[in-house]
């Protein structure tokens, strides 16, 4: 007699969820057979054989401001989905990151006697501590990437696992950049900056102007000098090939990518990273950065009064001090971030010690993610918690 098969219900929000999510629908595919997954996600998880309910797109906003413009529409999704789960319960709920629409799904589908897991922590370490408690209400398990958020979930009485993070096992531990330039057709002399705007149209919009001009005031000292800007979507490709002509910068040597960040950071020299994933991804691949963000004045107000820590680029944080510089807001002026990508590729001294301390970081976040985050998931698909 075959056995019926599970559904397992998931939410992503954005790129790196979609990422994080892809991989362990593979994981657990391995591990449960006739496995159904549904919901929301991207063009990974559906090519791993999720049945998408909504588009990924429409969660994909970022800022007080900018959630309000789509309040209605993102409130209106979550009030359906929620219905769908309720009417037909799936064997597992798993929240993939997006903790502002999954925890409040999660809460109700929990109320229903529905299991429940979030996969990616909030970062209640970094703002917003006071959430832990909503947070045990809503999960039945959190699963954390980072080895200091578990200690924090076990004094609060939630159930934990730490699973490291899964672009420590997918990045090599040793990128081979005099490789990877001879694939792009880069000299193994050129000066290359990989310039990293951010995955969201918003973010994109905020920081292109600056990162043009910032490539326009590097050219001046350094005429050879070449930029990779990887973008993920032709929508984000199209704010900065517009920005580029406002800005008349169209014969600048800036060369836009569909996707292909980390091969852009490996061959680069320095990196310019909006903060966010992309900051860890840089780390893991050993390249000095400079950390840069930029949102409307009124958000970023906001997010400041909440905030504990004095950093907010994950190599910064993961470290417990400052290693590479973060200019953010009012100070990521092109001038400021020219001069620090300069000063800081220049510097070989503080390039060795960065590797050193991003090799160390790589070590202890490579954990098998996908397969540890599978075996924790198991006992909740089965039945035995």
């Amino acid at each position: 007699m075959s056995q019926p098969i599970k559904t397992i219900a998931m939410v992503a929000g954005e790129a790196s969820g979609d990422l994080l999510g892809s991989h362990l629908i593979e994981a657990l595919r391995e591990v449960v057979h006739g496995v159904h997954f549904i919901g929301i996600g991207g063009p990974k998880m559906q090519a791993a054989g999720m049945e998408i309910f909504f588009p990924m797109e429409k969660l994909a906003v970022n800022g007080y401001v900018e959630v309000l413009r789509h309040f209605r529409e993102i409130v209106g999704i979550r009030s359906k989905l929620r219905a769908q789960l309720i009417s037909n319960p799936p064997d597992l709920f798993i929240g993939v990151d997006a903790p502002d629409f999954n925890l409040d799904l999660e809460l109700a589908l929990k109320k229903h006697g529905i299991s429940t897991v979030h996969y990616v922590s909030p970062s209640i370490w970094a703002w917003r501590g006071g959430r832990i408690h909503k947070i045990k209400r809503a999960v039945s398990r959190i699963l954390a990437l980072f080895p200091f958020e578990a200690p924090l979930y076990e004094k609060a009485g939630v159930p934990v696992t730490y699973v490291g993070h899964p672009l420590a096992d997918m990045l090599p531990e040793v990128p081979n950049r005099t490789a990877m330039r001879e694939q792009m057709r880069i000299s193994r002399q050129a000066m290359v900056f990989a310039f990293l705007p951010g995955s969201r149209q918003s973010e994109v919009r905020q920081l292109a102007a600056t990162y043009i001009e910032t490539a326009k005031l590097i050219l001046l000292k350094h005429p050879e000098a070449q930029f990779l800007v990887p973008l993920v979507s032709r929508e984000t490709r199209i704010i900065f090939e517009n920005m580029q002509w406002q800005l008349e910068a169209q014969d600048l040597p800036i060369t836009l990518l569909f996707g292909h960040a980390h091969d852009a950071m490996i061959a680069a020299d320095g990196v310019l990273v909006a903060s966010g994933t992309a900051t860890l991804e840089a780390a893991l691949l050993k390249r000095p950065m400079v950390i840069t963000y930029k949102m409307p004045g009124f958000t970023y107000w906001l997010s400041k009064r909440k905030q504990y820590l004095p950093y907010v680029g994950l190599p910064n944080i993961l470290a417990g001090k400052f290693v590479v510089p973060e200019l953010l807001q009012e100070d990521a002026t092109p001038e400021n971030l020219a001069q620090a990508l300069l000063n800081l590729v220049a510097d070989k001294m503080a390039v060795a010690e960065l590797e050193e301390i991003f090799s160390d970081m790589h070590i202890k976040l490579r954990q098998d993610t996908a397969h540890k985050a599978a075996k924790a998931i198991l006992p909740y698909l089965n039945g035995d918690k």
